[in-house]
Formats: structure tokens, sequence, C-alpha cells
């Protein structure tokens, strides 16, 4: 799935109930055909507003703060590394991909999103006395490892919110490298079919 799909299927899931919501349907007046019939014009479905995927990360940072955008960034170089020939979350333009992606978004997502990274950075400052984006291999090991945990239903996700947060996150960092321009032109000069589905974690953290 490109990352202009990727796009539309976030935008059209949450758009439809809610304008559904909105504009409730009502019987038609006397005399008046059903659309697309002999008795009245063809009625148009609702549009959904969509942005254009060349706007994703264009211009930079534009909904995260610079904390979060740096703890995103972080993540991301930590969740998805460059391994077994595969292209890492740090190598294409991934932390703003999901800044536009979030902000376009609805009000829960955004709010998972900005609490998970105001979390995470909280926590680094509680045990190390300084940014998460500062962290080393072994500390930021010792934040997220216990937040790592098996999701076998994807419409069971986890309740705790940070829990929730890093399978979410995850998530989102996989599909937008993988949909990358980047990881397109390595794939291409790589000469294989597929990408591979090894490296989604890094050492020390082993997946769970």
């Amino acid at each position: 799935m490109k990352r202009r799909g990727f796009i539309r299927a976030l935008a059209a899931t949450p758009a439809v109930p809610a304008l559904l919501a909105q504009n409730p349907v009502q019987a038609p007046a006397p005399g008046v055909g059903r659309a697309g019939g002999r008795g009245g014009a063809p009625t148009d479905p609702p549009k959904i507003p969509l942005a254009d995927a060349g706007e994703t990360s264009e211009g930079g940072r534009k909904f995260f703060t610079a904390g979060q955008f740096a703890t995103l960034k972080k993540l991301g170089s930590i969740l998805l590394p460059p391994l077994k020939g595969n292209i890492g979350a740090g190598d294409c333009d991934s932390a703003e991909f999901l800044d536009f992606l979030v902000g376009a978004s609805p009000a829960d997502r955004q709010l998972l999103y900005r609490n998970g990274l105001n979390g995470l950075e909280a926590q680094a400052r509680k045990q190390f006395g300084k940014a998460f984006a500062e962290l080393d291999a072994k500390q930021a090991d010792a934040i997220l490892k216990p937040l790592l945990t098996q999701v076998p239903w994807v419409y069971d996700l986890p309740k705790d919110p940070m829990k929730r947060f890093m399978y979410q996150v995850h998530a989102d960092i996989r599909t937008a490298t993988r949909n990358s321009p980047e990881a397109a032109a390595a794939l291409a000069n790589s000469g294989r079919r597929g990408a591979g589905g090894g490296g989604l974690y890094w050492n020390p953290i082993d997946p769970v």
C-alpha cells in the first residue's frame, strides 16, 4: 500500500460515520423519485476532503512540538533500525510523515500520540535526568521494554495507554517506512521481490 492509500484509508474510515451523523437520511418528498431514477436527478455522494500525499513531508514539523518530534524520531530509529538490507525509519522521512498523518487524524489518535510521547519524555527525565532523544540504547531499553506487549488481535489492544501507544506507533512507523520512496528505491536497487520481515525490533530488546 502506497502512502497515498495509507492516507486515504485513514481519512475515509472516521469521516464516513461522521458525515452520516451530520446528514441523517430523510424520506424523499412526494413525487420525487430515487436518485438516478426517472423522478429525480442523480445525487452525488458526500465528498471527503483528502490531502495530497505530496504534502506529507514537505515543510518540516507541523503538528508535534519540537520535543515530541525529537522523541518520535528517536523512537523510530530504535524500533526500526536498518537491518538485513532494509532501510530503517531514520533513513527516510517517516517521522515527518507521521507528523502530517497524526495532524490529520481524529482527536483520539492525536491525544494517544501526544500523551505517549510526553510520557516517554517524562520517564526519561525522571530516570536519567535527560531528554528521551538523548538516551543511549541501554537507557532506552529500560524504559521501552516494559511497554512492549503481545497483541494477538488488533481489536483487543492493551488497556494501558502507554502500551497501546507503543503498539500503535510501532505499527505506524513500520508502515510509513516500508511505503516510503526510499524503501521502494532500495528494493528496486536490490533486485529483491519483497522486503524482509526481520529487523522490527532492536537489541537488546527482543520481540515479545
